[in-house]
């Protein structure tokens, strides 16, 4: 059994390295990362000095294998441990650094003038396993031993002041895991509903194709051409699923780069799609930083955190729009949270010295996890190209997913909307170029998708379901995780079955993507006030959600614990409890990508959830 024990503070721990003077000491630097952004990334010119950022230091946690072994053990059916998930406290333990190292901090934070016993100047997370120190470009350069430069989106005409490369003393270099921001050049951090292809049609109004009368389940023929949460719950066989502990548990969406889901836009789509959720009442909470304002008579719980929430109909968000009313719609009665975070808004040189924001995964994680009580489901419709981010990055923020795993918290994320990288499968146009300077073609994975504590929700259209077509699900392998030991049985079999077909684009090790499916085209929403139809991964991973929080919901009113990390439920005993998706493929980069196969694919994953099997297998275990 995990020993709890709280990591304290305490004056005699910092006291005892506060040793040196405060002024800045020559040392010998040691190369931590170097990292060269796309070539969509221009640099502008120096950074001015005096430009304020706030540097996140991340230290190394040494037990974090040791927390990966719980979590595979609380995640497992076939362990003795599923569904014994870890306390806040527990988790923060097994996250904290080594003594040695919150020492070698604080010596050289110190000897830059900041002082380590000021909670104003350091503000440290609650494993201490990250700090953040307001600074200057020029303090910046000194501390990490680089030049800041401010760097220019050629497409995007965003600027961001970032370095490629940083250096820390040769006493912290085993110490210290990331310091951002440097190397991350986030050039396409987005909704993963790029296209977003809003209908000027009036949907539901007509059928374009009829279901064969041999399919199954008992699906309106209007779901074959515009997807309702009613359509969700007949394909995915929930209709007769009554919430009946709906009080015990949440449902949350993660809103970033100042989406706004609209509460007029929610009332409207529950008027016209989901009417027993009318004049239904939920709380907001504002949070900004430690405060939070809390006010009445809303729908659901935001949990603003440095975001905004602007209510202003023109100004309401399609992603946002379309997390809440399918996450929210699906999962009804269920108590449902938003977290508004604020993203990583553009540095303009020519308006003062702004100071930089954070990558909002990083400021979202931070928050979340040092919550007491955390929604069960969440899900995220946000990503970067995994190419854009640095690995250092990449991992810090992955484990942060294990981290809410361990607590018990299921993470649905897209799994992108460009295939295997770009939807082109022209060879003369496709634009998948490594950043590695050699400018190699090689598919292009998504992230967070590829981390394999989440669960990623690839896209499919139709009845019956076939992979989407008007963009390409996104789907492949990582180039920065490997493979987990629960993907071998079924990825190792498409391994196979594929041979030699993109041989040399991808990486047959890496973690694989996705897992799973849902509905990801012809959504139906009410966007700025009117109905539309909406296209993108973004719609199946919150659809998805909705249905993971309805299995939450049976196993709470069962007296069991929340599911918690899914994957290794999904590619064991629930591999056959999903309607598996065998027509389509995923094309991009040149290449007609990945296909659809029986079983476990690179474009569909094991294909969409079926209610009726989850249920009766969520029930049998833990």
């Amino acid at each position: 059994m995990l020993k709890v024990v709280l990591f304290k503070l305490t004056l005699a721990l910092f006291g005892a390295v506060v040793t040196v003077t405060a002024s800045p000491t020559p040392y010998n630097y040691v190369l931590k990362e170097t990292f060269e952004p796309s070539k969509e990334w221009v640099k502008h010119k120096q950074a001015p000095p005096d430009h304020e950022i706030t540097l996140r230091i991340s230290l190394a946690q040494p037990r974090l294998s040791e927390l990966e072994q719980h979590l595979y053990a609380v995640s497992n059916p076939e362990s003795a441990r599923y569904g014994q998930h870890l306390s806040k406290e527990q988790v923060q333990e097994l996250s904290a650094p080594s003594a040695d190292a919150l020492e070698a901090l604080n010596s050289w934070l110190y000897s830059h003038g900041f002082d380590v016993h000021s909670a104003d100047e350091l503000d440290r997370s609650p494993s201490l396993d990250w700090v953040k120190v307001k600074t200057t470009v020029q303090q910046a350069e000194e501390m990490l031993n680089t030049t800041y430069h401010v760097w220019k989106h050629t497409s995007a005409g965003e600027f961001l002041v970032r370095t490629t490369s940083w250096s820390v003393p040769d006493f912290l270099s085993e110490h210290i895991d990331l310091v951002h921001p440097t190397t991350m050049f986030s050039s396409r951090f987005r909704a993963q509903a790029a296209t977003f292809r809003l209908s000027e049609k009036e949907p539901g109004l007509s059928v374009v194709a009829s279901i064969p009368s041999s399919e199954p389940l008992a699906v309106d023929p209007s779901c074959n051409n515009t997807i309702t949460p009613t359509c969700v719950l007949e394909l995915y066989n929930a209709t007769q699923y009554k919430v009946q502990a709906p009080d015990k548990s949440k449902i949350a969406i993660s809103s970033y780069l100042g989406e706004f889901a609209n509460i007029a836009d929610l009332e409207q789509f529950y008027s016209l799609l989901r009417p027993e959720a009318i004049n239904t009442s939920f709380t907001l909470i504002s949070i900004n930083g430690k405060d939070a304002e809390i006010f009445h008579d809303y729908r659901f719980t935001l949990l603003q955190i440095g975001g905004q929430n602007n209510q202003t109909l023109s100004e309401a968000g399609a992603e946002a729009d379309l997390d809440t009313q399918y996450a929210f719609g699906v999962a009804f009665p269920i108590p449902a949270v938003v977290f508004t975070t604020a993203g990583s808004p553009p540095f303009i040189p020519d308006f003062g010295t702004p100071t930089d924001s954070n990558e909002p995964y990083l400021n979202w994680l931070d928050f979340v996890l040092a919550q007491d009580n955390i929604p069960q489901t969440i899900s995220s419709s946000y990503g970067d190209d995994e190419q854009t981010v640095p690995v250092s990055f990449a991992k810090k923020v992955c484990s942060g997913f294990a981290r809410l795993g361990a607590r018990g918290i299921s993470v649905m994320v897209s799994s992108g909307d460009g295939g295997v990288g770009d939807n082109d499968p022209n060879p003369a146009t496709q634009t998948c170029f490594t950043n590695n300077g050699k400018n190699e073609t090689r598919f292009i994975p998504g992230f967070p998708a590829s981390c394999p504590f989440v669960t990623a929700v690839g896209g499919t259209v139709n009845v019956p379901e076939v992979a989407v077509k008007s963009f390409g699900s996104g789907g492949g392998f990582s180039n920065i995780f490997s493979r987990p030991k629960f993907q071998n049985s079924a990825v190792l079999p498409f391994l196979k079955s594929i041979g030699n077909t993109n041989k040399g684009f991808f990486n047959p090790n890496g973690r694989a993507i996705p897992d799973v499916a849902a509905q990801g085209d012809n959504v139906e929403i009410v966007f700025r006030g009117r109905r539309s139809l909406i296209g993108g991964t973004s719609a199946a991973s919150p659809i998805f959600a909705g249905i993971v929080a309805l299995l939450n919901d049976a196993r709470i009113a069962a007296g069991k614990p929340s599911l918690g990390f899914l994957n290794p439920l999904i590619y064991g005993k629930a591999s056959k409890a999903f309607n598996d998706i065998t027509i389509g493929s995923n094309p991009g980069c040149g290449t007609e990508g990945f296909s659809c196969a029986i079983g476990w694919d690179a474009v569909t994953g094991f294909g969409t959830p079926n209610f009726g099997l989850l249920q009766e297998i969520v029930l049998r275990d833990g």
